[in-house]
């Protein structure tokens, strides 16, 4: 994917473009692996996505999580922004 992503962006990406992104859809991912790869420095994501629906119990608490994290980095760029720093 990385290859296919540096062809587009090099042959088919047009100036007033932003650089293309991959999406690795998954059944199951292990955040820690993810990272380790650093998938994202070369404009490629890991998503999960849900083979059945799990309980309604679990749902919720994965929302709230999600709702949660995306909280915290919201703040932690209007925080970097702030101070200057723009690589938060």
């Amino acid at each position: 994917m990385e290859l296919y992503l540096r062809w587009l962006n090099k042959h088919e990406r047009r100036e007033t473009e932003a650089e293309p992104l991959g999406i690795i859809l998954c059944a199951g991912k292990k955040q820690e692996l993810v990272e380790l790869l650093e998938l994202g420095q070369s404009g490629i994501h890991v998503a999960e996505y849900l083979t059945a629906l799990p309980p309604r119990k679990l749902l919720e608490q994965k929302l709230h999580s999600a709702i949660q994290s995306a909280r915290k980095r919201l703040e932690s760029r209007s925080s970097s922004k702030e101070t200057g720093d723009e690589n938060g």
